[in-house]
């Protein structure tokens, strides 16, 4: 019987989600949302209060995932080195989550200065006043686009998750039954072909 990592896949798997929705729902909507304030100075204020009551739960996230992943490479580590793919696909995997990781990091110290800036106001969340501070319209302006870059690597490691899954699997399960079963399904098969 194989063996169960319930606990550490769903780490891995529900911390990747958190993350990936986390960052999806801050670009479109609280970054869009904020854009729709009156007061431009609010745009900023509020966008910072909800990054920043979201940013605990996000460590928590890629924490989980972290945790989790580190659970299903050493469960998997025989499989991970000898089966075909497996190893390219984990390492494509790996890259992406630690791209990810740094790029969520930055982008909190980004935020930050964003936050430090507020009372200068923005057209939106990343989006500056021509007459911001410099140090205000940079921020915003790598902050527009990494706000994609997190669910773009995020959603791209959980399809690389969906493809480790169709890996475990093996070839039309086969792999998942023990040798009695098979035997029995060969005799069966060759009984009704005779």
């Amino acid at each position: 019987m194989p063996e169960r990592n319930t606990l550490v896949r769903s780490l891995h798997d529900v911390g990747l989600a958190a993350w990936f929705g986390g960052g999806l729902m801050g670009a479109v909507g609280l970054n869009g949302g904020t854009a729709e304030a009156h007061d431009s100075t609010e745009r900023l204020r509020l966008s910072s209060v909800g990054w920043a009551k979201w940013t605990p739960w996000q460590i928590a996230a890629v924490a989980a995932h972290t945790v989790g992943g580190i659970g299903l490479l050493v469960a998997n580590r025989k499989r991970v080195r000898s089966q075909r793919g497996a190893g390219t696909v984990t390492v494509v995997k790996l890259v992406l989550t630690a791209a990810a990781a740094a790029v969520t990091a930055y982008s909190g110290v980004l935020g930050a200065e964003v936050a430090r800036h507020q009372e200068e106001g923005g057209e939106g969340a990343t989006e500056p006043h021509a007459d911001a501070p410099e140090a205000l319209q940079a921020s915003q302006r790598q902050l527009k686009a990494l706000q994609w870059a997190i669910p773009a690597l995020t959603g791209t490691c959980l399809v690389l998750g969906a493809v480790e899954g169709e890996q475990q699997r093996g070839p039309a399960g086969l792999l998942d039954l023990d040798k009695r079963e098979v035997v029995r399904a060969l005799r069966r098969a060759t009984t009704s072909a005779g």
